[in-house]
């Protein structure tokens, strides 16, 4: 939202995968781009889509509703709002009238504290709630799987798992009732339940037996939560597709699980040992190629899907030019009891989160050129 006033944005990114293309010198770049070019596009339009939408509802005049970003190249006006397809291919926008400040009866700064919140709310709330068509979809898709129980190979003495009873060649079949039918679904299982006993139940022998294990929020290096090892028993791939009822359960259930693993995930960046792990355009662009080359259009989709989530809840966050730092200068105004900010001093408010960015963007596009090249 109010993309166009900071346009240089997207423009510096364009330019970033410009010289991610030239640098590889090959098609792979080229065609790598292009993907991400689509995927962020789908996420970005439909965020917008649902400024667009709120925004009509409550009958907020829109200046300008754009796919790219200018230089223009073609605009339509239609009812009083422009309708423009525009040069850079990296996503869209939606221009509302009186996003700082506006005496117009039709402008965003004179609606109610609530239809300004769920308008300022209903881009991040689209890309949410968008992983699960994303993720039904690509359950539905054939697509190739690692199948193969996940054996226990090693169990580091006074881990949890090791206080447990757990044992060497020990195979994991369920995490908490939920089968753990492959090692990177037993790993997130345990992962979804940091800090919460679970009940692993194993195979031993012929005899099934039930484990009660807390993985831990922080761990010796190279033990991992519950202090254990674990490979594939047998494994294998196969290629499955899920009818539209199982796919969209699952599909729910991965978005939620996508949910936890986020919460966790930044949980253990304070409490365990776990460290930050940031990707710029640069570095996605390289990840959604290669996952276009060597998986197909599922994998793609699911990796869609986790851009998506990541998408909605960086623009939550209360930083300056994000919808998230929007609602907090509306929960500001709220606090002070309808005093609304000054223009100069909202507009200062978001340059310098630009200048933030832009200079955070540049040292996390340097570690990803470094790493690609």
């Amino acid at each position: 939202m109010n993309l166009l006033q900071k346009n240089n944005l997207p423009k510096f990114l364009f330019i970033l995968l410009i010289i991610f293309s030239l640098l590889y010198r090959n098609n792979e770049a080229i065609n790598s781009m292009i993907v991400f070019f689509i995927v962020i596009t789908i996420l970005v339009v439909a965020h917008e889509l649902a400024h667009y939408f709120t925004a009509k509802m409550f009958k907020v005049k829109i200046i300008e509703a754009g796919i790219g970003f200018p230089p223009r190249v073609l605009g339509v006006t239609f009812k009083k709002t422009l309708y423009s397809i525009n040069l850079l291919p990296l996503g869209g926008f939606v221009k509302l009238l009186g996003e700082e400040a506006s005496d117009e009866p039709d402008s965003l700064s004179q609606k109610s504290y609530l239809q300004r919140f769920i308008i300022l709310f209903s881009g991040s709330f689209v890309n949410l709630i968008l992983p699960i068509l994303l993720f039904t979809t690509s359950y539905m898709i054939p697509h190739e799987v690692e199948v193969g129980n996940p054996q226990i190979t090693f169990v580091h003495q006074d881990s949890p798992a090791y206080t447990a009873g757990a044992k060497p060649n020990d195979v994991i079949l369920s995490v908490n009732n939920r089968k753990a039918d492959n090692v990177q679904k037993a790993v997130q299982l345990i992962r979804i339940n940091l800090g919460k006993e679970i009940d692993l139940k194993v195979k031993r022998g012929s005899e099934i037996i039930n484990l009660n294990v807390e993985p831990r929020w922080s761990h010796p290096t190279n033990q991992g939560p519950t202090g254990i090892k674990i490979a594939s028993q047998y494994p294998f791939t196969e290629t499955i597709s899920m009818d539209f009822i199982k796919a969209i359960k699952e599909g729910t259930r991965t978005t939620i699980d996508s949910f936890i693993l986020f919460r966790n995930e930044i949980i253990s960046w304070f409490t365990g040992n776990s460290q930050p792990e940031f990707a710029g355009p640069v570095g996605i662009a390289d990840i959604t190629g290669e996952v276009a080359r060597q998986g197909g259009i599922s994998p793609l989709l699911y990796l869609t899907a986790i851009l998506s989530i990541n998408l909605g809840i960086l623009n939550l966050l209360p930083f300056p030019m994000l919808d998230g730092g929007r609602i907090f200068l509306l929960l500001v105004e709220i606090l002070r009891r309808g005093k609304k900010i000054k223009p100069e001093k909202e507009a200062l408010f978001h340059l310098t989160g630009f200048f933030i960015f832009m200079f955070l963007a540049i040292i996390v596009t340097i570690n990803d050129l470094l790493r690609v090249l």
